[in-house]
């Protein structure tokens, strides 16, 4: 028990450093490319943090754990919005671009909306056993591609009207993004296995483990990437960085994992897929307002999610 609490210590040592390693990557290759750097945070940024949500729920489908495999995506979407743009708002306020707003967070709402639809569009009063099947995956799959089809054509677009900076060694850059990718998923690896470890002696059912302690694990690097990226004036990247990654959990990561292993959904509930779908709508209502998350309203999103845990852990 001491060494699984001495490895979580460690892994998110790991996770705070590589976040910070990945973002000053990222951001300058973003400025190297000419890329406008919401387009890194939702893509490149999104894709390497949402890693570990890949290989966990991956891995669980594989060994017969789908509850695991759909809590582990479930609950890390709800920690990216609630949670992480929550405490990255009261850090910093996060400013959000109107093409944000009217393209990039439509498409959160709309990859929770295809989710929910796969789980209540088969019985509608209650999931319990409701299967997310191949054809599901590969429909989630398609938006995917949609999705990225769409995002690296608005990148060529933009590129136009990118300000030109001094331009650092490339080298160095990919160094720092290949590094502190690497520390981002092996650290979160580390934590996951100790904490995993240390909830299964409590107890836990594998449905909450999958909605909190694997959830929380394998959300660190957005959290740690986008608190670091809003300190260091990138705004950009924190948001698409949480944009991109609820996107990719959903079509990409359960995608891939439904059409390798359908999953059979036991222990997630209409309440868990609710809170899921109306965190991104809420991010979606603050940023619309003036195109800024104030530190009130990440006070709100992170009281909601301190309230959501409240009830899991009530109901264990």
């Amino acid at each position: 028990m001491i060494v699984d609490f001495l490895l979580i210590i460690a892994g998110i040592a790991l996770v705070l450093y590589g976040a910070d390693r990945l973002t000053v990557g990222a951001s300058a290759l973003a400025r190297r490319m000419n890329i406008p750097e919401i387009i890194i945070g939702l893509t490149i940024v999104a894709a390497g943090t949402s890693a570990p949500e890949f290989f966990v729920s991956f891995m669980s489908a594989l060994k017969g754990t789908p509850d695991m495999a759909v809590g582990n995506v479930v609950g890390s979407n709800i920690f990216n919005v609630l949670l992480i743009v929550g405490i990255t708002a009261m850090v910093t306020p996060i400013k959000v671009t109107r093409s944000t707003v009217n393209k990039d967070m439509r498409w959160a709402i709309l990859a929770s909306g295809l989710f929910l639809f796969c789980c209540f569009g088969q019985l509608p009063l209650s999931f319990q056993g409701c299967t997310i099947s191949r054809t599901d995956g590969i429909v989630l799959l398609a938006f995917f591609a949609i999705f990225m089809y769409v995002t690296l054509k608005t990148a060529k677009t933009d590129t136009a009207d990118t300000p030109q900076e001094k331009k650092e060694s490339a080298v160095k850059n990919v160094f720092f993004f290949v590094a502190g990718l690497a520390m981002l998923i092996l650290g979160s690896n580390v934590f996951v296995d100790s904490a995993s470890n240390v909830a299964a002696s409590l107890g836990v059912s594998q449905g909450i483990i999958g909605l909190t302690i694997v959830a929380g694990g394998t959300s660190l690097p957005e959290l740690a990437t986008s608190v670091v990226a809003a300190k260091k004036g990138n705004s950009a990247i924190a948001i698409g960085n949480v944009i991109g990654s609820n996107v990719f959990n959903i079509l990409a990561i359960l995608g891939t994992t439904a059409v390798i292993c359908p999953l059979e959904i036991q222990g997630i509930t209409p309440i868990d897929l609710i809170v899921m779908g109306s965190s991104v709508f809420l991010l979606w209502l603050f940023s619309f307002t003036k195109l800024t998350v104030a530190r009130w309203e990440g006070a709100v999103l992170t009281s909601l999610f301190a309230i959501y845990m409240i009830y899991l852990l009530s109901n264990i």
